[in-house]
């Protein structure tokens, strides 16, 4: 598929799912944007499915490729802000996409974390960076101890993203794991990080049976 007619698709799917009746009103008060926000997320959707993981490199390659598509695009900075205060209205599109191809009907789930440093090591104790929001944290599947937040996701059999949140690096992907099982039921396979026999039971009380890798000092009593 040419680029012209992906970027075409990606943002009419955006904007039908923004213009949905049950939405609520983005803004309140003040001027609308230069930029609608159905324009703002096709070009995020697709420079990250093209390669570009930073949202510097984003605006630049549409900045210089593909400005008669977006003409409103204006200066990074207020790209950047514009895309950053859409992050409910991006969570939203997710699961409306998810619910559509059908994530939420499957009975098999996996669930992983994952650590999303926001400075590297040394640079931490003098970072202003989401000083609210971050914190340090150990990632047991890399032994790597980091500074900023910690992602979770799962994903369905066929793996289509089912849920993702964020949180702090520090706090326990077990009680994050609430944020993404609100819509899912039947198995949920995950690893030891998981291991919390409280946490197996209340999931078991909302029809989710939570799974997951035992440590070698570990008696396994499941079937093979």
């Amino acid at each position: 598929m040419p680029v012209e007619d992906f970027i075409i698709k990606v943002f009419c799917l955006v904007d039908y799912i923004l213009k949905r009746p049950t939405l609520p009103p983005l803004r309140k008060r003040g001027f609308a944007p230069a930029m609608s926000d159905s324009e703002v997320i096709t070009i995020e959707i697709v420079g990250e499915f093209l390669g570009h993981h930073e949202d510097k490199s984003i605006w630049r390659y549409f900045s210089t490729h593909w400005r008669h598509f977006f003409p409103s695009l204006g200066d990074r900075t207020t790209f950047l802000r514009q895309s950053a205060n859409l992050w409910h209205v991006k969570q939203i599109i997710q699961s409306v996409l998810a619910e559509n191809l059908g994530a939420y009907d499957d009975n098999i789930h996996i669930a992983d974390g994952f650590p999303l440093p926001v400075c590297g090591f040394r640079r931490a104790n003098g970072s202003k960076l989401f000083q609210e929001h971050t914190a340090y944290g150990h990632c047991a599947s890399k032994n790597m101890t980091y500074y900023g937040f910690q992602g979770l996701i799962s994903i369905d059999f066929n793996g289509v993203i089912s849920g993702i949140t964020l949180t702090a690096a520090n706090v326990d992907e077990r009680d994050a794991l609430w944020d993404i099982t609100n819509k899912m039921r039947g198995l949920l396979i995950g690893d030891k990080g998981f291991i919390r026999p409280i946490l197996k039971e209340d999931l078991a009380k909302i029809d989710i049976d939570l799974q997951y890798l035992v440590r070698k000092n570990m008696k396994d009593e499941r079937p093979d």
